[in-house]
């Protein structure tokens, strides 16, 4: 057991080559925070005896209430095996899927990791989700070796119970990625007993007393061999010829019998074992009654858990210095881009990734993944710093000659005591309490930080030196997510010798000094005047600077980090308001620290004003909210029901009805009724087709559209999802090209992701109905990135998201490409909001099959033949000049404007304005001619429980509206795993029920999955006979989809059509007939 000093870790950060950063990666309670544990209790910060109990990483309150890690921390470890010595910076991260950001934002600064997996419960579907994170982000190098470590139960009396190491990676074909315990990546620990082993420490001890090769041992210890004791040979086929594998004869079998004599208390067996093994165990641990003390102590000393994993670590994890290329160009190329389009300073700061060198002139690079709040009391500048030994003996004097005063006040004097500097000190009157000695103290220690700042939360950058030497007080540029360097270029010269106060203002980046550097020591910080590359540390001062994360560079040129990626989508949102309205301002406050606290929740202002709080789940809710009342707000808040995300679309027209009779060919009896509904809904003057066709014209009867709206393909709908950055990128291009930018480059490194994507659209949008379609993409909403497109039929003005507006500079075209910008408006309000209860709409296709402007062009060419021949002959011989056109148009639109002769503008306002109310009117008629349907989120649910409790599983999935999509056994236990899926609005409270119906046996993981179309229609009623019989006359029994319809609309306060006393027939009087 070492106890390193400061001086110690400073001098060990400085060897690059021999820093492991590497975090601790597992499902929910399957042991991290205990291994980690254990190996702190390597270093000397913590006993022995409280690893496991003490649970040092987990500082916050709810943490050790919980008993879960809810957040990412870091702690400096040393380690020592023959002459080398090692830095590991260990971060241990939460399981619990609601907190899978705080793993992104651990994994992103590490090398490396450690995955545990519990040997009862095996692999687990976070345990997959994770690595499936890691492989996709590149985090974990394709080359570098990965780590399994597992907690054995020690009463397992099964040795099969330890074979789930054969789940690997199973879909890579190196061997060398395996989890194999013969490659030396894998040991076999119980974190709370203190013991853990490779194989290869039984393969030496057994090579000795056998005579085997070690090689052999290291191949044959694990799998399926046995050994023949009379030949002294290996075989193969243990399990087909009844025998023993190697694994259970030579090692389990060991660990098993000192388990079972510490158990049965078998004084002579315990004392054999530990004399043949030669430990010395101390007198209290062996007349301990707890035989967990026992096996403690004897495992410890014998198999040290700490030595078998950090030396795991340090053989098979790559040092900073081993960073890939492939990780680097991954690293630095965000959305779209590729290496090779950045322009060649930025391509050359690759090689300084690579060296990762320490000298004065390689670049500072550093990444901050996080920000995290610590008391400003707990900073190490504002402790106080220990008494020297004059003020020990002062605080002592003072302290003896106060027990003289009491003594002498209780026997009736006061007697005034010169001390050592010839004062006196006068007694205090009865009842108070000298405060002079605790002034003195507080004037002995200096206390930079105010006392009214004391209470306040300091946030601390959570980051990782990738280059040059992190200095305090070095000026540097802070470079947010959205950065590029080729803005910087454009806007400063080449080869610029201004000083980097002088630089023009450029978006997204700030210059600013670090101010203070710390070591993280899990809960302690230890202040830094420099810090090496390839580091884990703590930046003070950059929360007016750094949102979430940020790219530190001492080069503008330096492109900023791809963004994390979470795997769990914040989907839970509720709203937020204080008790008393006069703390608005301190709750608005607390809210801006809690987005910069966490790295997932996100904190939106809606259009109503209330203050929403967006998070990934029920437990991360709780968290935000806890937080927000005692930490960063600290005030009493009122919070709303979740509010639950809905989508809206439509849907083919259903064949059946919902008795399953087909439509058409039963008798009708409430079809009149039925269709004076339907008409009902759209007003007069608007004409509706029988193939669902709007006809609308503007309110100054100039200009007519007609919109059709069509479902898409769930396909598609998908890949619009999955494109969305894409769809993004190509708004900017269109948008940039519009206004006359040179984004040559930038067109040329995205157009091939662009036909990929638009070939993936055709591939699927086929059929008649489609033909052509993709080629007339106008655009896509909402926010111009959504799942749902615009398509041009119109044949007077052809624009396309693919090649933007058509080249030909004529009068129509300019005309309608200026008016053009309308229409697309109309359609991102109509996606924005849909008509059933004002949600984003999803997977509709509106096409515009006809814009007629003849009126508007009469109208137009009437108002200039008043003003002149001169004029008009100008305009309308324009058709060559591209820039004369938009001048006679503009000129036409103000003129109409001052006169305010023409009803254009006199009644209904500007016409851009009109076409944008009236493509936003018809979008929504078309969908509401069409059946549609409300979406509502999912949650994918993995439950692992045992047999006799999944009747109570199936019975609660069943009252919240889930459906059950596989169950299978978990082979060689008697778990189960249920894969289900769950709605987001039925899952609040989900995790408890289950928990309380299941005694505790089953455990959910909720994660976000998709959006999923709620069959029943909210407007249904029945209409034919057969429906009638089945559902009654009222059809009271209860409609999903029109129930979660009205619960948005009244949580929106729009019209809901709910009678009060619905069926008066129905009503019961409460007390009986007399």
């Amino acid at each position: 057991m070492v106890l390193n000093s400061l001086d110690k870790m400073i001098q060990l950060q400085k060897n690059t080559a021999n820093i492991r950063n590497i975090c601790v990666l597992a499902h929910v309670d399957h042991g991290k925070t205990t291994l980690a544990d254990c190996l702190i209790s390597s270093n000397g910060i913590i006993s022995s005896r409280l690893a496991g109990k003490l649970r040092y990483m987990d500082s916050r309150e709810d943490e050790q209430i919980r008993g879960i890690t809810m957040k990412s921390s870091a702690i400096s470890l040393h380690y020592a095996t023959g002459n080398e010595e090692y830095l590991i910076n260990l971060i241990d991260s939460p399981g619990h899927v609601d907190f899978s950001s705080e793993v992104s934002t651990a994994v992103r600064i590490c090398d490396g990791c450690i995955i545990v997996v519990d040997a009862v419960e095996g692999v687990c579907p976070q345990i997959n989700a994770l690595t499936g994170t890691l492989f996709t982000s590149k985090v974990l190098e394709e080359r570098a070796e990965r780590e399994t470590e597992s907690q054995v139960n020690p009463n397992s009396e099964q040795g099969e119970q330890v074979y789930d190491w054969s789940t690997g990676l199973e879909d890579t074909d190196d061997s060398h990625l395996y989890f194999s315990p013969e490659q030396g990546n894998v040991v076999f620990t119980s974190a709370i007993d203190g013991w853990g082993f490779g194989i290869e420490h039984f393969a030496r001890i057994y090579s000795q007393k056998i005579g085997i090769k070690k090689e052999v041992l290291m191949k044959t210890l694990w799998g399926d061999y046995y050994i023949n004791m009379k030949a002294k040979k290996i075989m193969k086929g243990d399990q087909a010829k009844g025998k023993k594998p190697l694994f259970v004869q030579l090692i389990l079998e060991n660990i098993w019998s000192l388990y079972d004599a510490v158990l049965k208390k078998d004084k002579d067996k315990i004392d054999k074992i530990v004399t043949s093994l030669g430990l010395k165990i101390g007198a209290r641990e062996a007349r301990h009654s707890d035989p967990k003390v026992q096996i403690n102590a004897i495992c410890s000393q014998w198999l040290p858990i700490s030595h078998a994993v950090l030396a795991m670590v340090c053989q098979k994890l790559p040092s900073p210095l081993d960073i890939t290329a492939e990780r680097v160009e991954r690293l630095m190329c965000t959305g779209s881009q590729t290496f090779d389009s950045f322009p060649p300073e930025t391509q050359a700061l690759k090689a300084a990734f690579m060296k990762c060198g320490s000298e004065d002139t390689a670049p500072v690079i550093i990444f901050v993944s996080k920000m995290f709040a610590v008391d400003a009391k707990a900073l190490p500048q504002n402790k106080p710093r220990p008494l020297t030994q004059e003020e020990i003996a002062q605080r002592r004097e003072r302290a003896r000659q106060r027990h003289a005063e009491k003594l002498a006040a209780a026997q009736g004097q006061a007697p005034l005591e010169p001390t050592q500097d010839g004062s006196a000190i006068e007694t205090c009157p009865k009842g108070e309490e000298p405060r002079g000695d605790e002034q003195q103290v507080e004037s002995m220690t200096p206390k930079p930080v105010l006392q009214e700042e004391n209470n306040q939360e300091s946030f601390i950058a959570f980051a990782r030196v990738f280059s040059g030497v992190a200095r305090r007080g070095k000026k540097i540029f802070v470079l947010g997510p959205k950065y590029s360097p080729l803005e910087f270029l454009r806007r400063v010269p080449l080869g610029f010798s201004a000083p980097p106060d002088g630089l023009p203002q450029v978006p997204h980046m700030a210059y600013c000094a670090l101010e203070n550097l710390y070591l993280l020591m899990g809960r302690e910080l230890e202040y830094l005047e420099e810090v090496p590359p390839g580091n884990v540390l703590g930046i003070g001062g950059l929360q007016d600077f750094v949102l979430k994360s940020a790219t530190l560079c001492s080069l503008p040129s330096c492109p900023p980090f791809i963004p994390l990626n979470f795997e769990a989508t914040p989907i839970v949102r509720v709203a937020v308001e204080p008790k008393h309205p006069s703390e608005m301002p301190q709750l608005v406050k607390g809210m801006k620290l809690l987005n910069q606290a966490d790295p997932c929740v996100q904190i939106l202002i809606q259009e109503t004003g209330e203050h929403v709080l967006v998070t990934a789940g029920e437990v991360h809710l709780q968290r935000c909210l806890d937080d927000l009342k005692e930490r960063f707000a600290k005030i009493h808040i009122s919070v709303s029901e979740p509010i639950i995300p809905f989508r809206e679309t439509i849907t083919k027209p259903p064949k059946v009805d919902m008795v399953n009779e087909e439509i058409g060919k039963q008798q009708k009896v409430a079809v009149i009724h039925q269709m004076k509904e339907d008409q009902s809904k759209i007003p007069e003057g608007i004409q509706v087709d029988s193939d669902g066709l709007i006809t609308i014209t503007t309110p100054n009867k100039l200009a007519t559209l007609s919109v059709r709206a069509m479902p898409l393909p769930e396909e598609v709908t998908q890949i619009l999802e999955e494109n969305s950055d894409l769809i993004r990128s190509m708004e900017q291009l269109t948008s940039s090209l519009n206004e006359g930018e040179n984004t040559h480059m930038i067109h040329q490194k995205t157009q091939e992701k662009i036909w990929e994507f638009k070939g993936k659209l055709e591939q699927h949008l086929t059929g008649r109905r489609w033909r052509n379609i993709v080629d007339q993409i106008w655009s896509f909403g909402p926010r111009k990135c959504g799942p749902n497109i615009l398509v041009n039929k119109s044949e007077d003005f052809q624009n396309s998201v693919w090649t933007g507006p058509a080249d030909k500079a004529s009068k129509e075209a300019s005309r309608y490409r200026d008016l053009g910008n309308s229409i697309v408006s109309g359609f991102q309000l109509a996606t924005l909001s849909g008509p059933m209860c004002e949600e984003p709409l999803m997977g509709v296709c509106f096409v515009l099959e006809k814009w007629d402007l003849s009126k508007f062009e009469e109208q137009g060419a009437s108002d200039l033949a008043k003003e002149g021949q001169e004029e008009n002959e100008t305009c309308s011989g324009g058709n060559e000049n591209q820039e004369l056109q938009d001048g006679c148009s503009e000129a036409f639109e103000k003129r109409t404007s001052q006169k305010g002769e023409s009803p254009l503008t006199d009644c209904y306002g500007p016409f851009s304005g009109q076409l944008i109310a009236t493509m936003k009117e018809a979008c929504r008629y078309a969908l509401q001619v069409k059946p549609q349907r409300l979406m509502a989120a999912m949650y994918t649910c993995d439950i692992m429980a045992t047999g006799d409790v999944l009747g109570r599983v199936y019975a609660v999935l069943s009252k919240r509206e889930g459906r059950v999509l596989q169950e299978e056994m978990k082979e060689g236990t008697d778990m189960f795993i249920i894969k289900a899926v769950l709605p987001v609005a039925e899952s609040f409270g989900f995790a408890d029920e289950i928990r309380k119906r299941t005694s505790g046996l089953a455990s959910p993981q909720l994660v976000f999955s998709h959006w999923e179309i709620i069959p029943s229609d909210p407007f249904w009623v029945p209409t034919t006979e057969e429906e009638y019989l089945h559902f009654g006359e009222k059809a009271d029994s209860e409609n999903q989809a029109r129930k979660y319809m009205n619960a948005v609309r009244k949580r929106k306060g729009l019209y809901v059509e709910e009678k009060i006393v619905e069926h008066a027939e129905k009503q019961r009087t409460l007390s009986k007939n007399k």
